[in-house]
């Protein structure tokens, strides 16, 4: 499918800025009265996630599960915007906190990454056993679009529940976009990851002393030495390179068999140009992909408080008649 034309602008000029419209998503907006109730997901490895539920006002058959980006969670603010829109269109909704990123550490050395599809496949079927929902759709802000892109191309044969697929601001060329974090425009984000990323990692050396030690902690001073450091080897991966190839999602977009979103604002600078998948979609006639130019990174600021990226994912669930 060639290119969708975005209808996307930006209700004021100054959000037309990158960084202000990534900041003000990131720490300004507020969304009220999404009432949400925890549930803990016991997983096979011994280790543990955590889900929030919100529900639309009346007994629905439809679903839509949320994944949140790096070092985020299930209470974020760009969460709970999707939670509020879906639940107010007929969508139970079941957000996913990642291992280590729902207050509470978690049980095992080797925690969520951007390859990871084996936690969304365990939080698929908690949801699709817990109720009886006829229509889901998983929704991917950043690393989680990766990560449900990644799921259901990998994947040939998904459950049948899984209508569509919307990923947000996904940076599914990984090195492309860690080298593009690793530029000085984007300086003050990758700073405040790694200050949560090397808080966390400092408790697991205490846990786990022999596989990691405060001295590797103190080493790493990019996004790409943690890689390297951490998630790489307590993952089963040779190195940070090895992570970046094998966990983008980019190679498995020809792949994919259901309805699916991509919006990539083309003033991301969390993106590299590789993570614009123009020949992918189109040749893959049920990949759609939006560019919008403004929007920055997960920052769709819209009016009345509902962003763009939520009434988008609406209007796409809708059209398909579910």
């Amino acid at each position: 499918m060639p290119l969708i034309p975005s209808k996307y602008h930006p209700p004021k000029k100054i959000f037309r800025n990158s960084h202000v419209s990534t900041l003000y998503a990131a720490l300004f907006r507020k969304v009220e009265s999404v009432k949400q109730k925890r549930e803990r997901l016991e997983l096979s490895d011994g280790d543990f996630m955590d889900l929030e539920w919100s529900f639309a006002p009346n007994k629905t058959e439809n679903c839509i599960i949320v994944f949140h980006g790096l070092e985020g969670n299930a209470n974020r603010h760009y969460v709970l915007g999707t939670a509020k829109i879906f639940n107010e269109n007929n969508f139970d909704c079941c957000a996913a906190h990642y291992r280590n990123c729902s207050g509470e550490r978690n049980r095992v050395f080797h925690s969520y990454h951007s390859g990871r599809t084996d936690d969304i496949k365990a939080v698929i079927d908690e949801v699709l056993g817990k109720k009886k929902y006829r229509n889901i759709v998983l929704k991917g802000f950043s690393l989680g679009g990766n990560l449900i892109l990644k799921y259901a191309g990998e994947n040939p044969e998904i459950p049948t529940e899984i209508k569509a697929l919307i990923a947000i601001s996904a940076p599914i060329e990984l090195k492309g976009a860690m080298e593009q974090l690793q530029t000085r425009r984007n300086f003050l984000y990758t700073q405040n990851f790694l200050f949560d990323l090397k808080k966390k990692l400092k408790i697991k050396s205490e846990i786990f002393p022999e596989q990691l030690t405060q001295e590797q902690i103190k080493a790493i001073k990019t996004l790409e030495d943690f890689d390297n450091i951490y998630t790489s080897k307590a993952n089963g991966f040779a190195d940070a390179d090895d992570y970046y190839r094998k966990s983008s999602a980019k190679q498995f977009l020809k792949n994919i068999k259901i309805p699916t979103l991509i919006i990539n604002a083309k003033n991301d600078s969390f993106l590299s140009e590789s993570c614009y998948p123009v020949n992918e979609a189109e040749n893959n006639p049920i990949l759609f992909l939006e560019i919008p130019d403004f929007g920055g990174h997960v920052g769709f600021v819209d009016e009345n408080n509902v962003f763009y990226n939520e009434k988008r994912a609406v209007e796409f669930v809708r059209n398909l008649q579910m």
